[in-house]
């Protein structure tokens, strides 16, 4: 196993203004792939898909509610995830818990995205 996850949904209650908020925050683009006929939006983040690398996406479906509690998705925070964290409150989510050195595996922040999810960043530097 190369990996211990291979993918991971974001649930959103309001699919644009989530794509907006992590399209701004990780200068990236997020491609749609929704399911009208199951009325869910669907986004996914950039990820290899030739190599079966790990990805992601946002999801806006009735079954799925954002959250502060639960797993925590640590999303890459590039080469500094201040320049992401810089970004989060100007895009409307809050900061949780500030950049933090977590010895020789680089370091963390926490944030409340637009929806009300908490999630991560991580980065080396």
């Amino acid at each position: 196993m190369k990996n211990a996850v291979n993918w991971f949904e974001i649930p959103v209650t309001n699919y644009e203004r989530a794509k907006t908020f992590y399209q701004t925050i990780l200068s990236l683009e997020i491609t749609d792939f929704h399911m009208p006929e199951k009325n869910v939006e669907y986004g996914f983040f950039p990820h290899d898909q030739e190599n079966m690398g790990v990805g992601g996406a946002i999801m806006r479906m009735d079954e799925m509610n954002p959250s502060t509690d639960g797993s925590t998705v640590y999303l890459n925070g590039g080469d500094d995830l201040n320049i992401a964290l810089n970004k989060v409150v100007d895009a409307g989510g809050k900061v949780f818990i500030p950049k933090m050195a977590i010895g020789e595996n680089g370091f963390i922040a926490q944030f409340i995205d637009t929806e009300g999810n908490r999630v991560a960043l991580h980065s080396m530097n």
